[in-house]
């Protein structure tokens, strides 16, 4: 800096902030030798040795009037029109330009930072407060906005990591954390920390997407249906379809090209944060979007049997003799004709189907090829319900008061299990055990390898017609219209009778483990589930209530439909149900509150199922059976990108944290589907 060229070469940028040429603005820089340039600072006649007062002077009153902003409210001001709020840009502080400086401002400058450089701290501040007692406001104002970034500091930048990720591990709102990502590269850095958003999707009870997971549940859900979410009501007339696809089974169909967008096609998910990012799109879509993306009319007014919602296909069975098999998008495949009557129970397994129905005969499918591999024929009257324990094993049950345990492979039956007085009208498989249920009021627990019944059930008064079973407990839905929980290993019942308290009499316990009832209901029970400690039935009064299954005891009471209910189906959070009424509805599992209304209201609704990311209605509308296929998968491009291009935050832009600039995480992906 001392060299004698000094004033040939311009000057850093840093060295340029000082006082402007015409106003007298300054910065933080040093000023050296006021004597020789006394001019540039006051415009007085003051003498230099006065620099060095000790006591520095109160800051002049400035000689133009200030217009307080307060003057505007008062009610004679006239108002301001409205203006539109302007888009948020990093605040930067226009620094003070050198367009105009003079080559004797360079030399006067070039003195200045040495004197200052060697003054100590208490000689710089009343330097510094020297010159800034010779400041207006407005310069005033351009030293606070120019000092206030380089007095802030990062408190991430200042503590370890690991104390920073303890920090963040307390945020459970995901919408903040994609903010947050946003601020710095270096916070960017720490929230896609891994474990951060694993703990995020235990908070959410976020598991694993799999195909796997979502045909497990649809085949453990027997003929109780499924239901299917959504916020606002989605008419089949607002949506758009491409094209109709003619069909030699009666169907009118409208696919959309959304479901030509296959489901395998989509990035694989790598890590907690894109997992995390995947399944809140898809609940948030459950709740408040989803799309129709296939819509099916039948010329025909069949009632439909049964469906089944596999990682391949729709299959759906009707009274009419037909069933009619779906791709996962809903668009129809083929029609397996060969029943003369009624189908009304039949089970999937991988590309094999199993179907039964009024012709007494049970007959293997397959889906991929559409051809009959066997008729299975021992039954004497109509085949009822269905199961399989495995890929080659099939249980059917039957008004002939016998179920029947068939070899699929090689087409024969293995055993007959007899002991029920009236028709078979429900069963359940886990592991080597079966239950039963029949119209003689009675429950049979039979093991399968076997052949034999273990066990019978005895305690309702009328008709068993549901039945639901986890390996460790045993639920029975009856025309006496209460529910009953049953010990599968001992035959007794486990809990005690409504009000629904644990029986403290030990003796009593040991001899018959208190007779439990679940009552509430004031009509038919037909559907269960049961996951975990939480069962949920519906019952043709309309009336859908959750019971907890630690406690035995009703936990919420949902008035559901004004008829019947027809489909029930629930999940980690959601309950949805569907009825005679016409409507499918959905409501909250911990809250018992209604979240919303699928579709628009029909004549009747059959059967609904629905998968994470998929939803089928089967109802009838004038007459006409219409199936309607919805998606809550997210869009395409919202999960091919996670990350976008860097925002700079104002400090950033100022140089006072990071000169460098972050890839922020996509906003449309995680933070503005947390705005709806």
């Amino acid at each position: 800096m001392e060299g004698g060229d000094y004033s040939r070469r311009p000057l850093s940028f840093s060295a340029r902030r000082t006082l402007d040429s015409d106003t007298g603005d300054m910065d933080g820089s040093g000023i050296s030798g006021m004597s020789s340039r006394p001019g540039r600072l006051s415009g007085t006649s003051r003498r230099p040795e006065a620099i060095t007062h000790s006591h520095p002077r109160p800051l002049p009153t400035p000689t133009r009037p200030i217009v307080s902003p307060l003057q505007n409210l008062l009610p004679s001001a006239p108002a301001s029109p409205p203006t539109p709020a302007p888009s948020p840009t990093p605040q930067i502080h226009r620094l003070p330009t050198w367009s105009t400086a003079s080559e004797n401002e360079d030399a006067f400058l070039r003195d200045a930072r040495p004197h200052f450089s060697r003054l100590d701290s208490q000689e710089r501040q009343r330097f510094l407060a020297e010159i800034l007692n010779l400041c207006d406001s407005q310069q005033l104002s351009f030293v606070l906005n120019y000092v206030s970034p380089r007095l802030k500091k990062d408190p991430f930048k200042s503590l370890p990591n690991e104390l920073c990720l303890r920090v963040i591990s307390f945020i459970d709102d995901p919408k903040t954390l994609a903010r947050a990502s946003q601020v710095s590269k270096h916070w960017h850095g720490l929230l896609s920390d891994d474990l951060t958003w694993k703990k995020l999707c235990e908070k959410h009870s976020y598991r694993r997407l799999s195909g796997a997971a979502g045909y497990s549940m649809s085949n453990q859900t027997h003929h109780h249906d499924s239901a299917l979410f959504s916020a606002n009501p989605i008419s089949p007339k607002e949506a758009t379809f491409a094209h109709a696809l003619p069909s030699t089974s009666g169907f009118t169909s409208e696919i959309s090209p959304q479901s030509l967008r296959a489901k395998r096609g989509r990035p694989k998910v790598t890590s907690y944060k894109s997992h995390f990012k995947q399944r809140y799109m898809v609940e948030t879509a459950w709740r408040t979007g989803g799309k129709a993306i296939a819509r099916h009319i039948t010329p025909d007014q069949g009632v439909v049997t049964s469906l089944h919602l596999t990682p391949e296909y729709i299959v759906i069975a009707l009274d009419n003799a037909k069933i009619h098999v779906f791709d996962a998008d809903g668009q129809l495949l083929r029609t397996l004709t060969g029943h003369v009557m009624g189908v009304w129970a039949m089970v999937p397994w991988g590309n094999t189907l199993v179907s039964g129905g009024c012709d007494r005969d049970v007959r293997v499918w397959d889906m991929e090829k559409g051809d009959c591999k066997a008729i299975l024929r021992g039954h004497t009257s109509t085949v009822r319900c269905l199961k399989m324990s495995d890929h080659k094993t099939a249980i059917s049950g039957s008004r002939d008061t016998t179920l029947r345990i068939w070899d699929i492979e090689k087409g024969v039956c293995l055993n007959v299990l007899v002991g029920h007085q009236a028709s078979v009208r429900c069963l359940e498989i886990h592991g080597d055990l079966v239950v039963s249920g029949s119209y003689d009021t009675t429950a049979k627990v039979w093991s399968i390898s076997k052949g034999t019944c273990l066990r019978t059930l005895s305690g309702h008064f009328s008709q068993i017609y549901a039945i639901a079973f986890d390996g460790n407990r045993i639920a029975t839905g009856s025309l006496d219209t209460s529910v009953r929980i049953w010990d599968p290993h001992t035959g007794f019942v486990t809990s005690t009778p409504f009000p629904m308290q644990a029986c403290s009499d030990p003796c009593f316990r040991s001899s018959r483990n208190c007779l439990a009832v679940l009552q509430g209901h004031t009509s038919l029970v037909g559907q269960l589930q049961m996951r975990g400690n939480t069962l949920v039935t519906g019952g043709s009064d309309g009336s859908v209530r959750v019971w907890s299954l630690e406690k035995y005891a009703c936990v919420h009471r949902l008035a559901a439909h004004d008829n019947s209910v027809t489909s029930l189906q629930f999940d980690e959070t959601r309950i949805v149900s569907g009825g005679s009424d016409g409507r499918v509805k959905v409501w909250d599992l911990r809250t018992g509150q209604l979240v919303r209304e699928l579709s628009s209201p029909a004549d009747a609704v059959w059967r609904v199922a629905f998968e994470e990311e998929k939803a089928v209605i089967l109802a009838s509308r004038a007459t006409r059976t219409i199936m309607e296929v919805f998606s809550f998968s997210p869009p395409a491009d919202s999960l091919g990108e996670f990350y976008r291009a860097p925002r700079a935050t104002s400090e950033e832009s100022s140089g006072a944290m990071e000169q460098d600039q972050e890839a922020a995480m996509d906003e449309d992906g995680i933070s503005c589907e947390m705005e709806t």
